[in-house]
Formats: C-alpha cells, structure tokens, sequence
C-alpha cells in the first residue's frame, strides 16, 4: 500500500494507492494527518487506510493521467553521506583528484562509529514528481544521487519510504569538504516521490533494488542498478544519531545515501531527464534545468 497526493485543479489530494494501481482518495489533508488519525484511533496506518479502501470504490481516474505532487511537505530533509562502497570511491576520487590510492577523511567516516549526516532540505527547497530539478551556476560537475528515503515521526520511528534525489556537486565537493553546504543545498536540489510506502508493507527494506537512468535527447545516457543490501550501515543507526539530542519534526525525511554515481567523466546537462526507480515505491522522474 503507497499514499500519493495528486493536484485536482490547484488542490492536493491524498490518496491510497494500491499495488495494482486503485486509486482511493483518503479524508486527510495529507500524510501526516492521516498517520495522527491512525494514532487517535488506536490503529497503525496500514488499518486504517485497508478499512477505508475497504469501506469505499476506487476513483475512476487513471493513475497514470493524474498529476503527482510531493507527497508530504517534509519540514526538514536530512541525508546519510558515505554508507555505501560506490560513495566511499566516488568521494575519494572527487577530493584525490583521481587518486584512487589514497587515504581520506571519506575513508575514515566510512568506518567510524558516528554516520555523516547533514541538512539537505526544507520543504520550500524540495520539488515533487515530474518537476524540475535545477543545475547550480558555479558548477561544472553536477550529478543526481538516487537514494532510499525514510518518512519519520517526532520519536523517529520508521513509518514510511519514498525515493530521494539528492542533486550534488562533484567539484564544489571535492574542492574543499567544508563546501559541503554549498555542493549539497540550493534551489530545487531535492526531490522525493512519487509514493510513501507504508513501513508496515515492506518486508525487508535491505533488499530493495535501485535504478537510476538519465536520458538526453531522448537517449538513454546512463544506466545503473544497485541493492540496498550494501549499505554498511542499519537504517535505525542512521535515525538514532539523526534523534540524538536533536528535535525531529514529524514528516521529517532522512535520506541514506547513495549506491550509484554516474561515470566520473558525466555531468548533468540542461534538460537531461532523470528517472529513479525503487522496488515497491514507484518511479520518481525529474528534469535537470539549468539556473537562469
């Protein structure tokens, strides 16, 4: 079971959507509404949206003709950096200049006790499906980072997943770590959709499969498939220290790193296409425009 929200005229609507593609328009005004009704009722999510799919007819819109929105206005966006292998070479090279033999502080956070986690987003920063990504100015190396995304409560409990796009800049990065900021944060550098699926309704979430492709002029440029299974860490570690004397916000979304980075010599251009797929979640489609 996904919730979507979809614009009909300007409104959001939310909606359940089932694994066969029904659509249910739900009373909330948007997820976590429905997760404080759940609450309030004394029923897990997952209840509560069978009962009403249950007790109610599917809509009579296509799924596919619907125009999705973000499906939840994440106050926050954080992100995880450095938990997997693809990310630990990808940074190494980034800051060596290619030098791929050598030690770095990338090597050492991938072993350390204590996870990389920074500030990706607000939800005034973050876009939805189907809308534009946008292209720094002062970069020439730019790539979009497909990642699995979690949907916390204010106790930082696991409630949901979703696709992240965590857009980064290889150069500002590699340049000088204390740019992170600058690499990570800027007008629509964040997208997730299309869908939350419930936590309840994923069996495993290490053995997702991620897809990233990147078309340009129609052409598919680049292709690549990675597993969850490989991240070196446990997705409730990631959330402890993200809780750790911290204030979480409900809805706030952890991002948790990325397990596929396009060839070294690949940059986003002005119109590529990038379309990110996650088992069980959907496909989160975005295009790259750049700065005007």
């Amino acid at each position: 079971m996904r919730i979507i929200r979809f614009l009909e005229g300007a409104a959001p609507v939310l909606a359940a959507l089932t694994d066969d593609n029904r659509v249910y328009p739900l009373p909330d005004s948007d997820f976590m509404a429905l997760v404080r009704r759940a609450s309030q009722d004394g029923r897990t999510v997952l209840e509560t949206v069978s009962r009403h799919v249950a007790g109610s007819s599917a809509s009579d819109a296509d799924f596919a003709s619907l125009k999705l929105t973000v499906p939840l206005d994440a106050p926050e966006v954080w992100a995880a950096g450095v938990t997997y292998q693809r990310s630990r070479e990808a940074r190494n090279y980034e800051a060596t200049g290619g030098r791929l033999d050598a030690s770095t502080f990338y090597d050492k956070v991938y072993d350390a006790e204590r996870p990389e986690l920074f500030m990706k987003s607000t939800a005034a920063r973050t876009v939805g499906p189907d809308c534009d990504v946008c292209l720094r100015s002062d970069s020439s190396w730019q790539v979009p980072e497909p990642e699995l995304a979690l949907v916390l409560d204010s106790s930082g409990g696991i409630i949901g997943y979703t696709i992240g796009n965590d857009m980064s800049c290889r150069d500002i990065e590699g340049e000088n770590p204390l740019y992170l900021p600058q690499a990570k944060v800027w007008r629509q550098s964040c997208s997730i959709g299309p869908a939350i699926r419930l936590a309840e309704t994923v069996d495993d979430p290490y053995s997702l499969t991620i897809t990233c492709r990147i078309y340009r002029g129609g052409e598919k440029v680049v292709e690549e498939s990675a597993s969850t299974g490989q991240l070196k860490r446990k997705l409730e570690e990631l959330v402890s220290y993200l809780a750790k004397d911290n204030v979480l916000f409900e809805g706030t979304v952890l991002l948790t790193g990325t397990c596929i980075v396009p060839p070294n010599q690949f940059t986003l251009a002005d119109g590529d296409r990038i379309e990110i797929d996650i088992t069980g979640i959907g496909t989160l489609t975005n295009t790259a425009v750049a700065q005007k």
